[in-house]
């Protein structure tokens, strides 16, 4: 049976409402799953000014684990899979404090994903947003 995640999604701007500093005019989202269950997920896409921007891929393991994540030495990540539409993760400084989350949920059908994200942002502004996408 076919992973509900696993494909490329772009970003419905019409149907998501974004923080005031995280307006993104598109973008694509892409999930790709490895032989031992983790998920590689990649997103890029275009600010309201123009610009591309491409986040660092996050690798997330829905087993209920910490684990470190790349780059960001004082974080970990734990990532669950409620039901097999839903995944959800969290980073968590060394403190035990949350850095950020994001739930995501595929939709039945399998054609749309809502994505809830909030945490810090690299500016160290806090942010909070829901995002549609659609299967492409």
């Amino acid at each position: 049976m076919n992973d509900p995640f696993v494909g490329t999604w772009t970003l419905n701007p019409m149907r998501s409402k974004f923080d005031p500093n995280h307006m993104p005019s598109q973008a694509t989202m892409t999930w790709e799953l490895d032989a031992d269950g983790t998920y590689l997920l990649r997103a890029a896409g275009v600010d309201a000014t123009g610009k591309t921007c491409e986040e660092k891929p996050q690798r997330l393991r829905p087993d209920g684990t910490a684990y470190p994540v790349d780059g960001f030495p004082r974080l970990t990540s734990v990532t669950s899979r409620p039901n097999r539409n839903t995944i959800r993760a969290e980073a968590k400084r060394e403190d035990g404090s949350l850095a950020g989350e994001g739930t995501y949920v595929v939709a039945e059908d399998g054609e749309t994903m809502t994505a809830t994200t909030k945490g810090v942002d690299s500016q160290l502004r806090p942010f909070t947003q829901l995002t549609v996408w659609d299967r492409t």
